[in-house]
């Protein structure tokens, strides 16, 4: 593994260690709702429950993302990190320095857009 690639993988590595401890201190916000009737009015309840439902899509996104992450670590170790995965051209550096884990040039992403 080059200079290169360990600094891409820390980098990586970094961002999943990121979004797993978010996921982790929000790990309450997506517990189930106490739906005690005599403690808490409906409003509260129906508030409650909007946003454990956002905690859990956002943990969701989270998740989706740390799979993207994972399998732009695998395609360092492959060699194939930074090519198209539908050209198999370069992605240009510019957008893996936005996205690391991007998996398509700027032209591909536009076209599947």
């Amino acid at each position: 593994m080059t200079d290169d690639d360990a600094s891409i993988v820390q980098r990586l590595e970094a961002l999943r260690r990121e979004l797993a401890d978010l996921s982790e201190r929000t790990s309450d916000d997506r517990a189930a709702v106490t739906l005690d009737q005599q403690s808490v009015g409906r409003l509260s309840r129906m508030d409650a429950l909007q946003a454990q439902a956002m905690a859990k899509a956002a943990d969701e996104r989270r998740r989706l993302e740390i799979a993207r992450i994972d399998a732009a670590i695998r395609r360092v170790g492959e060699g194939t990190y930074g090519l198209c995965l539908n050209c198999e051209e370069d992605i240009e550096p510019g957008r893996l320095e936005v996205d690391p884990a991007a998996t398509l040039c700027v032209t591909c992403a536009r076209n599947r857009g």
